[in-house]
């Protein structure tokens, strides 16, 4: 036996599974191996542990129950081969019901589709098309010289604004053009970022009834919840024709 074998056997010694040969031969190895005499210390009391143990039964009442929940359960049926072909008409049928559900999604595409752009009930028109043409449509111009022309359009029965600009300037770099509604009360409610390009036709958020003029600021991009700077533009909605 080699001397790394005998290093192998602090658990068989632990245990007393050593013959008296090996026995003999492993204990004078342990007189001068410090790491055995530590792990056979360990060994010996994870034993003495083990030893203290005892076994105890299960209940009577587990085999009781075990039995009893088996009585309860359902077996699945048997699985019986699939046939290999099925009928003309039985393959007809699921053909059928996706054709009338195709038949059903289609026609329900037709009666709700004119109505899928309607903001408030009023036809096939968009909130911008129904305030371009309301009967009290207010227009209000304001031309920026060099950095292009604005109109502001407000219906009152719509309560709504749409802005349309013409050669609009961009905003300098980080920045962007941020619209406002003021109040009776002359405050500035933010009424949404304008989108870039020099020519757009927008669609202001918030209520515009009450408005006595829309502002245009320039902002960080993003928006601010006030404003940060003076109008470039301010469109007088009480001179509006």
């Amino acid at each position: 036996m080699s001397e790394q074998d005998v290093h192998k056997l602090t658990g068989a010694y632990a245990v007393d599974a050593l013959d008296e040969l090996e026995r003999a031969r492993f204990e004078q190895h342990l007189s001068g191996c410090e790491d055995c005499r530590a792990e056979v210390a360990e060994l010996l009391e994870t034993a003495a542990l083990l030893a203290e143990t005892t076994a105890t039964p299960p209940p009577a009442s587990l085999r009781e129950s075990v039995l009893a929940g088996i009585s309860q359960v359902r077996p699945l049926p048997p699985e019986l081969p699939r046939p290999a072909e099925t009928s003309r008409r039985g393959a007809w049928i699921p053909l059928l019901v996706a054709a009338a559900l195709v038949l059903f999604v289609g026609v329900g595409a037709m009666i709700v589709q004119p109505w899928a752009d309607d903001d408030s009930g009023r036809g096939t028109l968009t909130a911008t098309e129904q305030v371009m043409r309301a009967d009290d449509a207010q227009e209000v111009f304001v031309d920026l010289g060099e950095a292009g022309r604005a109109t502001v359009v407000r219906s009152k029965s719509v309560d709504r604004a749409v802005i349309v600009t013409e050669d609009m300037v961009a905003a300098p770099s980080g920045k962007a053009y941020e619209l406002w509604f003021q109040t009776p009360a002359e405050d500035m409610v933010p009424a949404g970022m304008m989108p870039e390009g020099a020519d757009q036709t927008m669609l202001l958020e918030g209520s515009a009834a009450d408005a006595i003029a829309v502002g245009i600021t320039v902002e960080p991009e993003g928006g601010s919840p006030e404003p940060t700077t003076e109008p470039i533009a301010l469109f007088d909605l009480t001179e509006a024709t």
